[in-house]
């Protein structure tokens, strides 16, 4: 990937505000949007686990990781997500 990363915001609260714990414990599953409008995720790496039980039309790249984010995580990002492109 070429595209210089530069986080713009947070989507959804701090997912330690408040003295919130969250299931990484040290560190947080997160959500960011990109100066280029893209996304970023920080989350708990289920690749090799989730690989094999992709459905038939979908895959992981030798470059891409699948990640695990809490429920929560995206319900509470749901109103800073745009609803369209």
């Amino acid at each position: 990937m070429n595209t210089p990363i530069e986080f713009l915001r947070r989507i959804g609260p701090d997912p330690h505000a408040n003295g919130r714990q969250t299931i990484a414990l040290c560190n947080c599953p997160d959500i960011f949007e990109l100066t280029s409008g893209d996304f970023a995720i920080i989350g708990i790496d289920i690749t090799d686990a989730a690989r094999p039980k992709l459905p038939p039309t979908a895959g992981c790249g030798p470059d891409e990781r699948i990640v695990f984010i809490p429920r929560n995580l995206l319900v509470e990002a749901k109103s800073d997500i745009p609803n369209q492109a």
